[in-house]
C-alpha cells in the first residue's frame, strides 16, 4: 500500500508534468492562431495528443489525491495538521490545473475553429482567383483566335489584291506587245484593208452576176 510520502511526491511529480504540459499546450494553441493551414502544418494532431495527455495526467492527479484523502480519513491512524493541510493544498492545486485545462481547451477549440474557417475563405478565395484566371486565359484565347482568323482573312484580301495586280500588269504587258508588233508591222494594216476591199468588190461582182442570171431567167420565161 502507498505511503503518505510517495503520494506526496506522486502528486508533485504529476503537478510538475501537468504544468509543463499546460504550457505547451498554450503555446501550441498561440501558434495554432498564426499558421496559414493547421491541417496540412500538422498543428491539429499535435493538438489532440496534448489534450489526451492533460487528461491523462488530471485523472492521475485526481486519483492520487483521493488515495492521500482516504489515508487522512484512516481511524487507526489520525492525520496531523501538516498533512491536513498538505493534502488540502494538493487538492486546491488539482481544482486550479481543472480549470485552466478546461479554460486552455476552451481557447484551443475556439482558435483552431477560427484558423479553419480562415483557411476556408482562404482556400475558396484561392479557388475563386484560380477560376477566374482560367476564365481570363480561356477568354484571352479566344480573343487570339479571332485576332489569328482576321490576320488569316486579311493576308487572303491582300494575296488576292496581289493576284489582280500582277494578272492587269500581264494582261497589259500582252497589249503592249501586241501594239509593239502591229507597229513594228505597219504592212499587216493595209494588207487588211486590200483584203477586205477585194471581198466587198467580189460580192458586189457576185451580186450583179445573180442579178444578170434573174434577169435573163424570168425574160426566158416570159418570151
Amino acid at each position: 500500500m502507498a505511503t503518505y510520502e510517495s503520494l506526496r511526491r506522486q502528486c508533485r511529480t504529476l503537478e510538475s508534468l501537468l504544468d509543463s504540459k499546460l504550457t505547451s499546450y498554450s503555446r501550441l494553441v498561440a501558434n495554432i492562431g498564426r499558421e496559414d493551414d493547421v491541417e496540412a502544418s500538422g498543428s491539429s494532431d499535435r493538438w489532440k495528443d496534448l489534450e489526451e495527455e492533460l487528461d491523462g495526467l488530471l485523472e492521475k492527479l485526481g486519483d492520487t489525491n483521493e488515495q492521500l484523502s482516504r489515508l487522512l480519513n484512516d481511524p487507526d491512524s489520525p492525520p496531523s495538521q501538516s498533512m491536513t493541510r498538505a493534502v488540502q493544498r494538493h487538492k486546491e492545486v488539482l481544482r486550479d490545473y481543472e480549470r485552466d485545462c478546461a479554460r486552455a481547451k476552451s481557447n484551443a477549440k475556439i482558435t483552431l475553429d477560427r484558423a479553419n474557417l480562415l483557411s476556408g475563405v482562404r482556400n475558396d478565395i484561392d479557388a475563386y482567383k484560380s477560376n477566374a484566371s482560367d476564365m481570363l486565359l480561356s477568354e484571352r484565347q479566344r480573343i487570339d483566335r479571332s485576332h489569328r482568323m482576321v490576320d488569316d482573312t486579311l493576308d487572303q484580301a491582300y494575296e488576292t489584291r496581289a493576284e489582280f495586280a500582277r494578272q492587269r500588269q500581264s494582261l497589259s504587258g500582252i497589249s503592249a506587245r501586241m501594239t509593239q508588233v502591229i507597229n513594228t508591222m505597219p504592212g499587216i494594216n493595209n494588207l487588211l484593208g486590200m483584203i477586205k476591199t477585194r471581198r466587198r468588190r467580189d460580192a458586189v461582182i457576185l451580186g450583179l452576176v445573180i442579178g444578170l442570171c434573174f434577169i435573163l431567167l424570168f425574160g426566158y420565161m416570159t418570151s
